[in-house]
């Protein structure tokens, strides 16, 4: 599929994807947009154009929810629309180009979506083992670990876009070297390379999803970066799990990769045994191939791949749900960290370092084990087959 736009062979941004997010210019406030290559594609001036058929006051919105709202089957057809568009030499996007679509590097990004609640989940069996390896060497992985989708309640209110700058934060922990606890700014600043699901459809309250369906309720996911202080982190955990050592922070993309993108590039995960109960049970191929890295400074520190995550994004969905809980337009379920066997596939410094035993060397030759102020972490992601890519471009953030 060729586009009369010029993009780059190796850009995220493809004909193929056409991602949704909220973008502004020194003349527009933030509203809807669509990217693809170096361009922004301009959804309220396409409506209002009327080559669009989408309600008012739907994408001159600060987030995506209202967009989101129509449903799949329309936000699609507006993609789909918009793929022809591009293919086809002449079409009212070319006859419009100049009031449609605006440079990259004209545009600021901001949040895609209003998250009303954020869950984490901790479906990686090699991080869970390789985190129970470091803190409980007799006994690694819980034994229900195996049964049940782990998961915390985080933080909304601290999620910020990529590009926004993470402040070191301060707390309580205990030094190995002292008796008592001290407070003050953490030395144990990690990263955690994870995806993030959007919900797209309000879930109805006491009212839980099936596996089979649970997937209509994902618009789409975007890269996710959950900032943790392990030093805080580790001495708050117990008996309740991760509060101020996990709430500071968290980065996502700028741009949601819909699940309609990525449907080509499914792929089988791990054999879950034993066998999950029958509400976590799920037919089809529901992992996806997504390939991650992570690059502190200018050094590449890891690769890893969303394939091997252990507990889906349907199981995820299904069992957040079981209860009765609703999940409404906009709320972020994130992954957990994504690990592979090997330690260049480790997503966290926890598990690169092996809490702090080893060092990272980088290219200019600095060494680490945590984050130091002014360093800068930069996740990013993509797919690859068949000649078609679909990438998420990336998520950074700068200590300060």
């Amino acid at each position: 599929m060729n586009t009369w736009l010029e993009v780059a062979p190796n850009s995220d941004f493809s004909i193929y994807n056409l991602p949704f997010g909220i973008f502004s210019t020194n003349k527009n406030k933030p509203q809807v947009g669509v990217r693809i290559g170096d361009y922004v594609i301009d959804l309220e001036q396409t409506r209002k154009l009327g080559l669009l058929n989408i309600p008012r006051n739907i994408c001159n919105q600060s987030s995506l929810n209202p967009f989101i709202g129509l449903g799949k089957i329309r936000t699609n057809a507006v993609r789909l629309q918009l793929q022809e568009w591009l293919t086809q030499e002449n079409t009212p996007l070319k006859r419009h180009f100049n009031q449609i679509f605006h440079k990259i590097e004209d545009v600021k990004m901001h949040l895609p979506v209003k998250i009303g609640d954020y869950t984490d989940f901790y479906s990686s069996i090699e991080h869970a083992t390789n985190a129970g390896k470091i803190f409980r060497p007799d006994n690694p992985l819980y034994p229900n670990w195996k049964h049940i989708p782990i998961a915390y309640h985080g933080r909304a209110s601290s999620i910020v876009v990529s590009g926004t700058p993470i402040y070191r934060p301060q707390g309580q922990f205990k030094p190995t070297d002292s008796p008592n606890p001290v407070f003050g700014y953490t030395k144990e600043l990690d990263f955690e390379l994870e995806i993030g699901a959007i919900i797209g459809k309000n879930s109805e309250y006491g009212k839980n999803i099936g596996t089979t369906e649970a997937e209509n309720y994902v618009f789409g996911l975007v890269l996710f970066n959950d900032w943790s202080a392990r030093d805080i982190q580790r001495w708050e955990t117990l008996p309740l799990g991760p509060f101020l050592g996990k709430n500071f922070a968290s980065s996502i993309s700028p741009w949601v990769v819909t699940l309609d993108a990525l449907e080509a590039f499914r792929a089988q995960g791990p054999t879950q045994d034993p066998k999950p109960l029958p509400y976590l049970q799920v037919e089809g191929i529901r992992n996806f191939d997504i390939q991650l890295s992570a690059k502190l400074n200018e050094t590449t520190i890891t690769n890893t791949n969303f394939k091997y995550m252990y507990w889906n994004i349907a199981q995820q969905v299904a069992h957040h749900t079981v209860n009765g809980c609703n999940l409404k337009i906009g709320d972020i379920l994130a992954s957990g960290t994504i690990s592979g066997s090997e330690v260049g596939s480790y997503g966290s410094l926890l598990e690169l370092t092996w809490a702090g035993k080893n060092q990272i060397t980088l290219t200019n030759g600095e060494t680490r084990t945590y984050l130091e102020n002014g360093d800068t972490l930069t996740l990013a992601g993509f797919c690859e087959k068949d000649g078609k890519r679909v990438g998420f471009g990336e998520v950074m953030g700068k200590i300060v």
